[in-house]
Parts: C-alpha cells; sequence; structure tokens
C-alpha cells in the first residue's frame, strides 16, 4: 500500500512523491532524489521537524527532547520517524530551495588547526582538497552544519559551519568536547595534517530573508557557531539588520569568540552583543543567568515583532521558546537547532 505525501514549504511550494506503510516520510522523500534536512535518521536531533496537517500516521521511537508530548499533540513530526497509515500533508518550516535533489559526495578535507578557545571548547579548521568539478569552493547556507566523518570507521557527527561560504576550501567550526563522546576522544589525539571527510551540507536553520523584523540570536555555547556565519556574511554584504545576539556559558572560563564578536560589533552598528553566565566564579560584572533569562528581560522591554533564532540544548530550545510564545510571538517566527552531547 502506498500513500501520497505532500511537502509543503514556507514559500508556498509543494514535492510530492509516494510513500508505502513500509517507509518514514524521509525515506520515501530520498527514494524521490527529494533530501529536506536530516542528520541522525535516529529521531534524537530534530532536524527533520515539520508539521502534519492532514492524514494519519504512527511515530517510531524519538527523543521527547526535541519533540515533546504537547508538540506532537499539535501535529509536530520528524519524517524520519513518521510512518503514513493515510496521504499525509506536512508543512516544513524553511523555504523549497533547502530541499536538494541531489547529494554531492563526501569530499576530503585535512586538520590545519585545532586550538583550544575555552574551557572544554576547541576550534577546528579544515582545507578541503580540490574536487575535480567544483575546485576548492564549497557552497552552503549560513545556519547549516555538516556531518564530519573518521575515514575507516564509522565515526560521523554533525556540526554547524562557523565561517561563511568561500572560494578557498575553509570550513571552521566550534566543538565542545564531551568525557564521553567518541568524535571528541577522536578530537583529543588528532594532529594536524589528518585527513576527516566532509559531507553535503544540511539543515534549514537559516536566515528568513524575506522578513524585516528585528533580529534576535540566542546560543547556548557552541551554538554560537551558526550565528557567527550568519553575521559574517551580513558584514560581507554591508547589511545592517538589528540584531540582538545572547550567548550563554556555564562558567566565564567557557566564554569564547569574544574578539570576534567585538569585530562583528564593529562592522554592524545595529549588532548588540550580551553575554550570560550562569554560574560565575569570579566577580563577573555582565549579566548573570541563562540566555532564556535574558530573553525574557529583553522581550519584557522590546515589542512582540522580533524573529527569534535559538540553537543549542534542547531544554535551552524550549526554554527559551516557551518565553518567546509568552511574549505573543508568533510560532511561525521561532527559528530553532538543537543539538545533543557527542
Amino acid at each position: 500500500m502506498s500513500y501520497k505525501i505532500t511537502l509543503s514549504t514556507r514559500d508556498k511550494q509543494q514535492f510530492e512523491f509516494t510513500c508505502t506503510a513500509e517507509q518514514t516520510v524521509q525515506e520515501a522523500a530520498e527514494a524521490a532524489s527529494l533530501y529536506p534536512p536530516f542528520s541522525c535518521k535516529s529521531g534524537i536531533c530534530g532536524a527533520c521537524l515539520a508539521t502534519c496537517k492532514t492524514g494519519k500516521y504512527s511515530l517510531a521511537s524519538y527523543s521527547d527532547e526535541v519533540l515533546s508530548a504537547e508538540a506532537v499533540a499539535q501535529g509536530d513530526i520528524l519524517l524520519c520517524r513518521t510512518i503514513p497509515k493515510t496521504d499525509l500533508h506536512i508543512s516544513v518550516p524553511y523555504t523549497a530551495d533547502n530541499i536538494p535533489q541531489h547529494i554531492h559526495k563526501p569530499r576530503t578535507a585535512q586538520i590545519i588547526a585545532l586550538d583550544n578557545i575555552a574551557e572544554r571548547t576547541v576550534k577546528l579548521v579544515l582545507q578541503l582538497e580540490a574536487d575535480s568539478e567544483l575546485g576548492l569552493a564549497f557552497d552552503f547556507e549560513p545556519g547549516q552544519f555538516v556531518e564530519l566523518e573518521v575515514p575507516g570507521t564509522k565515526l560521523m557527527r554533525a556540526y554547524s559551519l562557523a565561517n561563511t561560504p568561500n572560494w578557498d576550501g575553509r570550513l571552521e567550526f566550534l566543538i565542545r568536547l564531551q568525557e564521553q563522546g567518541q568524535f571528541s576522544a577522536f578530537l583529543q589525539q588528532a594532529v594536524i595534517g589528518q585527513s576527516l571527510l566532509v559531507h553535503a551540507p544540511s539543515g534549514a536553520f537559516v536566515l528568513n530573508k524575506q522578513s524585516a523584523n528585528p533580529r534576535c540570536f540566542i546560543a547556548g555555547g557552541t551554538g554560537l557557531s551558526p550565528f557567527l556565519a550568519m553575521l559574517q556574511r551580513a558584514a560581507e554584504w554591508g547589511e545592517d539588520h538589528p540584531t540582538q545576539l545572547f550567548l550563554g556559558v556555564n562558567t566565564e572560563a567557557e566564554i569564547m569568540c569574544q574578539a570576534e564578536l567585538a569585530a562583528l560589533q564593529q562592522s554592524l552598528s545595529h549588532l548588540a552583543v550580551q553575554i550570560c553566565v550562569w554560574k560565575p566564579v569570579t566577580d563577573w560584572s555582565g549579566f548573570i543567568g541563562t540566555p532564556v533569562d535574558a530573553l525574557r528581560n529583553y522581550l519584557q522591554q522590546h515589542n512582540s515583532t522580533q524573529d527569534i533564532y535559538l540553537c543549542g540544548p534542547p531544554r535551552l530550545v524550549a526554554g527559551a521558546s516557551e518565553i518567546a510564545l509568552d511574549a505573543g510571538i508568533d510560532k511561525a517566527r521561532i527559528y530553532s537547532e538543537r543539538f545533543v552531547a557527542s
């Protein structure tokens, strides 16, 4: 038995394909040469979050950190865990250009820098090898992520790019080292010149270019990565969109990229940055609390025309989303990317 699946994008485009009762919607889309944003394909990351408008379906196992019971009741789904029982009409929170119809093969890159930039946080810089068709260029949208794979192993993790697309083949990442993380263990013994495979960019956590609303960025730790890329692109293109950035860390030792943020503030006159330290251990003179606390204070003093962008652990994303909704921000203007420890 096959069912018709219709994906409707934010820019009112539609994609149709068939899906059997033994397939997930994500599997069926890829079989039809459509690649909606995805990552883990196991219901943990939330990259394939969407909303089913009509039809019946079942959901395979998933993490309630990325899909709460309340969200499920409202029709939210994960494409990688959704199995149709009838025809489905699904709304996805991104534009049609975020659904490529071809995925480039992984490319080889070498580690050219691996530096400690804060407590348990490293900056990884890769240099791509030239491709026969693409040269050194690596095209992506600021805010997207790639999966990095250690050659000869099944060890692969997804990380947001922290720099902008370029013709030089340079890719930058901010990575928090996890005590039990396999990729973290690899990075702690990696050496300059070591090879990694870089998979095609994915993800729909990108700016809504059609919106003229002020932007509010909320980052938890290395959730700063996609915002660095977005802000660097704005600086390169001479944009000056009113933007407030909240960066949340646990202690002062985890504060990162202060020089980069200061330089961006010099380039972007309407960019304001507030670093939020949850549990300071010194005489910290800045904001004490989480970025969720800072967002609550901010929205009490500003109107509800903000576009809210969230990147960080599931708890931060859930908490900030609730604050934004309570402040009158429409759900359609809240964009988020969750990440889990790896």
